[in-house]
């Protein structure tokens, strides 16, 4: 098997994640695996293994032929004849099965906000699946999606997997006292929601005064970000709430803290958990996705519905004052990583369907 990964960019992402890791774990177990971006390049080029080549193909459109027939090269020369394509990107490679008809297509997709879109919302979509040999989703409501949506039968629910690294230079000094920071892990967009970890962090001020909260993720700088400054300087959190922007050095910053959230409104299974429980950090989640699959609450984390702030406040209160029950759920939370999240179970999941195809 002679594979390449493609997404969109190398920013710093949970898809952008999952694609570097499938290609750095499979190196060691297929003939050939490699990268591609189709748009830019990013942070995270510097984590793909010196063993896996990497190309970016600087798309400037959706039709760029230019683009395409790099791609169409880069699969001739490297005898690729599988083509794993991560969220959008699921439309070049349609195209590329136009000009490369040997090549074979699976679609990878990381968003599970998805599940609750009409067919009229993606007639891109259905089109090209036509051409697709296989489909891996993060969820189960994906799955279910694929199969009623896409009249789509070979579809694989796969979890996604982190992987620590070493190596990674610690570059990034977290504000605050240590022993008291929490850790929100996620690109500043919607729908991750940081607006519930501001009304957190005002009403647990008073009691808590010392402990400070992070945002460390990708900043547009556009109107979510905007409204988010805003509400901070609003409620007196300057000193309390930061932003960070893009950082590479994850397991460095969640080895600062104490505690982990996710405010997330949607998420497949996101990453950023995987992360947190790599690292025997607590968490706190909405109820979202895959997570209440992996988080038992009360016992190796806590999980409350979107729209119950109290219980959200409830539960950092608990952990907040109880050290060695942050221990304790960080532990449990590992131990339930190792087992069903390690790229060495879910890659073999991943191959072991593959193989099943009758091409």
């Amino acid at each position: 098997m002679r594979m390449l990964q493609m997404i969109d960019s190398l920013e710093v992402g949970g898809a952008e994640r999952i694609a570097v890791n499938l290609a750095n774990t499979l190196a060691s177990q297929i003939e050939f695996s490699g990268i591609v971006s189709t748009r830019k390049a990013g942070s995270l080029q510097s984590d793909i293994q010196s063993d896996v080549p990497y190309w970016c193909l600087h798309k400037r459109s959706a039709l760029d032929l230019k683009a395409l027939f790099k791609l169409r090269s880069i699969c001739i020369e490297n005898k690729v004849n599988w083509l794993h394509a991560h969220g959008t990107s699921y439309f070049q490679a349609f195209l590329l099965k136009l000009v490369l008809p040997k090549i074979h297509i699976i679609w990878h997709e990381h968003a599970g906000a998805r599940a609750t879109e009409s067919i009229m919302q993606n007639k891109t979509l259905i089109l090209c699946a036509r051409f697709f040999d296989g489909i891996v989703v993060v969820n189960q409501s994906l799955e279910r999606w694929c199969r009623e949506k896409l009249k789509f039968n070979q579809v694989l629910y796969l979890p996604n997997f982190a992987m620590s690294d070493t190596h990674q230079k610690k570059e990034t000094q977290l504000k605050g006292i240590d022993g008291k920071r929490i850790l929100c892990l996620a690109n500043l967009r919607s729908p991750k929601n940081h607006q519930l970890l501001v009304q957190a962090a005002v009403a647990l001020r008073e009691k808590y005064p010392d402990w400070t909260y992070h945002l460390v993720g990708n900043d547009a700088l556009d109107a979510y970000s905007d409204a988010l400054k805003k509400s901070i300087v609003q409620n007196n959190l300057k000193n309390t709430v930061y932003i960070y922007g893009l950082r590479k050095d994850i397991h460095h910053i969640i080895n600062q803290t104490s505690i982990a959230v996710i405010t997330s409104e949607s998420e497949g299974l996101p990453v950023a958990l995987l992360e947190y429980g790599l690292n025997k950090k607590p968490v706190v989640s909405t109820a979202v996705g895959e997570i209440p699959q992996m988080i038992q609450n009360g016992v190796n984390g806590y999980i409350f519905d979107l729209h119950r702030t109290d219980l959200f406040v409830q539960a950092l209160d608990h952990l907040m004052s109880d050290d060695s029950l942050q221990l304790k759920m960080g532990e449990k939370l590992f131990e339930v990583i190792k087992k069903n999240h390690s790229a060495e179970v879910v890659v073999r999941q991943y191959l072991n369907w593959i193989n099943t195809f009758r091409l």
